[in-house]
Protein backbone atom coordinates (compact mmCIF):
# COMPACT_ATOMS: atom_id res chain seq x y z
CA UNK A 1 0.00 0.00 0.00
CA UNK A 2 1.34 3.46 -0.84
CA UNK A 3 1.19 6.80 0.97
CA UNK A 4 -1.18 9.41 -0.42
CA UNK A 5 0.70 12.28 -2.11
CA UNK A 6 -0.76 14.87 0.30
CA UNK A 7 0.73 13.00 3.28
CA UNK A 8 4.28 12.75 1.97
CA UNK A 9 6.83 15.11 3.41
CA UNK A 10 8.70 17.42 1.10
CA UNK A 11 12.38 16.83 0.45
CA UNK A 12 13.31 20.09 2.16
CA UNK A 13 10.85 19.65 5.02
CA UNK A 14 13.58 19.71 7.66
CA UNK A 15 15.14 22.90 6.30
CA UNK A 16 11.88 24.80 5.84
CA UNK A 17 11.34 28.09 7.62
CA UNK A 18 9.01 27.63 10.56
CA UNK A 19 6.58 30.27 11.79
CA UNK A 20 6.67 29.10 15.39
CA UNK A 21 9.98 29.01 17.24
CA UNK A 22 10.75 27.09 20.39
CA UNK A 23 11.40 29.07 23.56
CA UNK A 24 15.17 28.56 23.50
CA UNK A 25 15.30 29.64 19.83
CA UNK A 26 13.40 32.84 20.63
CA UNK A 27 15.73 33.59 23.56
CA UNK A 28 18.79 32.98 21.38
CA UNK A 29 17.37 35.36 18.75
CA UNK A 30 16.65 38.03 21.37
CA UNK A 31 20.19 37.65 22.78
CA UNK A 32 21.71 38.15 19.33
CA UNK A 33 19.69 41.37 18.96
CA UNK A 34 20.63 42.58 22.45
CA UNK A 35 17.00 42.59 23.61
CA UNK A 36 17.43 39.94 26.34
CA UNK A 37 18.28 40.57 30.00
CA UNK A 38 19.29 37.71 32.32
CA UNK A 39 16.74 38.80 34.94
CA UNK A 40 13.92 38.62 32.39
CA UNK A 41 11.30 35.88 32.70
CA UNK A 42 11.18 33.17 30.04
CA UNK A 43 7.40 33.41 30.07
CA UNK A 44 5.64 35.97 27.90
CA UNK A 45 8.42 36.39 25.34
CA UNK A 46 7.81 38.84 22.48
CA UNK A 47 6.94 37.49 19.07
CA UNK A 48 9.74 37.21 16.56
CA UNK A 49 9.23 37.61 12.84
CA UNK A 50 11.17 35.15 10.71
CA UNK A 51 12.29 36.46 7.33
CA UNK A 52 13.20 34.26 4.41
CA UNK A 53 15.94 35.81 2.33
CA UNK A 54 16.59 34.63 -1.19
CA UNK A 55 19.98 35.12 -2.75
CA UNK A 56 19.78 37.13 -5.93
CA UNK A 57 22.10 36.66 -8.83
CA UNK A 58 24.09 39.78 -9.63
CA UNK A 59 23.50 41.22 -13.07
CA UNK A 60 26.20 40.90 -15.67
CA UNK A 61 26.78 44.68 -15.79
CA UNK A 62 27.39 44.89 -12.04
CA UNK A 63 29.83 41.97 -12.20
CA UNK A 64 31.85 43.60 -14.94
CA UNK A 65 31.95 46.94 -13.12
CA UNK A 66 33.00 45.35 -9.83
CA UNK A 67 35.74 43.18 -11.34
CA UNK A 68 39.15 44.90 -11.63
CA UNK A 69 40.51 45.30 -15.12
CA UNK A 70 43.24 42.87 -16.14
CA UNK A 71 46.57 44.43 -17.14
CA UNK A 72 47.44 44.07 -20.78
CA UNK A 73 49.87 41.24 -21.48
CA UNK A 74 53.08 42.14 -23.33
CA UNK A 75 53.30 41.09 -26.94
CA UNK A 76 54.77 37.65 -27.47
CA UNK A 77 57.35 38.77 -30.05
CA UNK A 78 58.62 41.84 -28.14
CA UNK A 79 61.63 41.34 -25.90
CA UNK A 80 62.61 43.78 -23.17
Amino acid sequence: MSIHSSLRSAGSGLNALRNVLKRHERIRHLMSQGRWADEQSVLGLPKIKQLRLKARKATKEKDEAAAPEKPAAPAAGAAS
